[in-house]
């Protein structure tokens, strides 16, 4: 169903969660890719396939502080009769003209350090007597504190294969490689990779603005003094932290006072940083009801397809849901009930999968799984509604945390999972198998 058809809905239809969902997930677009910075990309979803136009480690590479030696001059080294090397200079990470190794000699070379020509293989310091003219040596002594190092003679004390501590070039990956396939979500290891094979910028879904409101004329600021009747503004700092926990930028907005004016005309400086915007309180059917007052006909004169529709679902909690799009660029808009819980629980079922659609990614929705049910006595639930109670999941067994009361803050803090009740339940013993949506 479209935007479109929001306004001539039938006030008093029960919409299921299932049809709520389909209706913002369809009403909801990709956002058009970007080019961005490396680290400007982390989390976002790649839109190419990213091909490695060099290859990885680009040059033949030590892979240990030594000496980089022919195979025959060691062939028969030991501790005993140790082989004498005439050492010719040194081979630093990042040289690009590397000294040649001849019969007898040896280049003293650091790890990473290009195989110079000539050499086969190396030889770990700690097989030789680090130039010193002693005993077998534990490592390699810094340039500065070991003039000897990079001239006179080097003993060695066993034997090397060939190609022994070498990484080969192309070793990691080939030029002409896939480096990550279109769709690829960018963590750090993926970012490492981009980096390796010298992409500076990189084309991506970017992360989407979600801008946060919550409405009442009761909230105050944390950190303020509470007078009579007044309560703290939780909802918006739980939900712009759940939103840049889905992805998002989140942007907080301090609780806009119960005016209809007020709120539109707040809700229309945001829409300029707005890739969706959440607003939480007053969709019920109190004479209060700010948002429903305000949104019921925004835009409609203007704009074609604008509004946002205000309805009842079948769930607990969460029952009064609001849904459209604001503004010229028709932004979504998801109004969520006031209650702290109420508003959470909504957040995870209509607002995480919009965050994510609008990411390009192709799992939107939070892991579900079943498990065993654990409680002192039967859950009950009304029927004909889909309840969601908090829960605390561990191998393969759930407990209820806290009652069903929507505005149980505290409950919800110690829940990692929702206990899914469905519609036809009315009781659920302990022992039975639930579905459990896992927040972890």
């Amino acid at each position: 169903m479209s935007s479109a058809a929001h306004h001539t809905a039938d006030p008093d239809r029960l919409w299921s969660v299932d049809e709520h969902l389909e209706d913002v997930l369809t009403t909801v677009r990709p956002l058009e890719p970007i080019e961005l910075q490396l680290l400007d990309a982390q989390g976002c979803v790649l839109v190419e396939d990213v091909m490695v136009p060099l290859s990885l480690p680009p040059f033949d590479n030590s892979s240990m502080d030594g000496y980089a030696v022919r195979v025959a001059d060691v062939a028969g080294a030991s501790e005993e009769f140790p082989a004498s090397l005439e050492v010719v200079g040194d081979v630093a990470a990042g040289a690009a003209d590397p000294v040649r190794v001849g019969p007898g000699q040896a280049a003293r070379i650091m790890t990473g350090a290009p195989l110079p020509p000539g050499a086969e293989t190396v030889v770990p310091v700690e097989w030789t007597d680090g130039g010193l003219g002693e005993g077998p040596v534990s490592g390699m002594r810094a340039r500065s504190l070991a003039p000897e190092g990079a001239t006179g003679q080097v003993r060695v004390h066993r034997p090397a294969e060939a190609r022994a501590h070498v990484r080969a070039s192309g070793s990691d990956v080939q030029a002409g490689d896939l480096a990550l396939k279109a769709g690829t979500v960018l963590g750090p290891p993926q970012l490492g990779l981009l980096a390796a094979i010298g992409r500076g910028t990189v084309r991506v879904r970017p992360r989407p603005r979600v801008v946060v409101l919550s409405t009442g004329s009761e909230l105050v600021q944390p950190g303020e003094q509470l007078a009579g009747g007044q309560i703290h503004d939780s909802n918006s700092f739980a939900l712009t932290a759940a939103a840049r926990d889905a992805g998002a930028i989140g942007y907080r907005v301090g609780a806009v006072a119960d005016d209809a004016d007020t709120l539109r005309s707040t809700i229309e400086d945001q829409l300029v940083r707005a890739d969706l915007l959440v607003t939480t309180g007053g969709v019920s059917v109190g004479a209060y009801d700010v948002v429903k007052e305000a949104l019921s006909h925004v835009g409609d004169e203007d704009e074609p397809g604008g509004g946002v529709e205000f309805r009842k679902l079948a769930m607990q909690p969460g029952k009064p849901q609001g849904f459209g799009t604001v503004g010229p660029d028709h932004i979504p808009l998801l109004a969520l009930p006031g209650n702290p819980v109420s508003s959470y629980v909504s957040f995870e079922l209509f607002v995480r999968p919009a965050i994510r659609t609008l990411m390009g990614l192709p799992d939107v929705h939070r892991p579900t799984t079943r498990a065993k049910l654990v409680c002192d006595k039967a859950l009950t639930s009304p029927r004909g509604r889909r309840q969601f109670l908090r829960g605390t999941y561990r191998d393969g067994e759930v407990r209820p945390v806290g009652g069903s009361g929507s505005h149980l803050v505290a409950a919800l803090a110690q829940a990692d999972s929702l206990i899914v009740v469905p519609e036809d339940a009315e009781s659920v013993e302990s022992g039975t198998e639930v579905e459990v949506v896992l927040l972890g």
